[in-house]
């Protein structure tokens, strides 16, 4: 293996903090979760997450955490995507398409709205 000039190492972890960085919840009051179980996935799922996070970096939002979550329990709603706010509380939406997921954020996360048309309850 070659080796690294100091330069090339700070470069190297200044990339790495920012990725980690990304996955820290501290200092973070907004948290989306995408549901990946199989079904979701086989959905689109991983579109749609990336859609969420490519959205989110896009707008420079720094208090909003995603992370992935299993099976959420409603197979004919995939994708499932749940979004915690301080002021809306809990709220899923099912169907998640990448143009969803970029209303989500800039209608739910950004403007504090509810998409009532895509919300569902995941209560069984």
């Amino acid at each position: 293996m070659a080796k690294l000039s100091l330069e090339e190492l700070r470069a190297l972890r200044k990339k790495e903090s920012q990725r980690i960085e990304k996955r820290d919840i501290h200092g973070r009051d907004i948290h989306v979760v995408v549901g990946m179980g199989t079904c979701g996935i086989q959905a689109g799922a991983k579109v749609t997450l990336n859609s969420i996070v490519d959205e989110i970096e896009a707008k420079g939002l720094k208090n909003v955490i995603v992370t992935q979550a299993g099976c959420q329990g409603k197979c004919d709603q995939e994708p499932v995507v749940e979004v915690y706010t301080p002021q809306l509380g809990a709220v899923a939406y099912g169907k998640v398409d990448a143009k969803l997921a970029k209303q989500i954020v800039d209608e739910h996360i950004i403007a504090g709205k509810v998409l009532s048309d895509h919300k569902i309850s995941l209560e069984v």
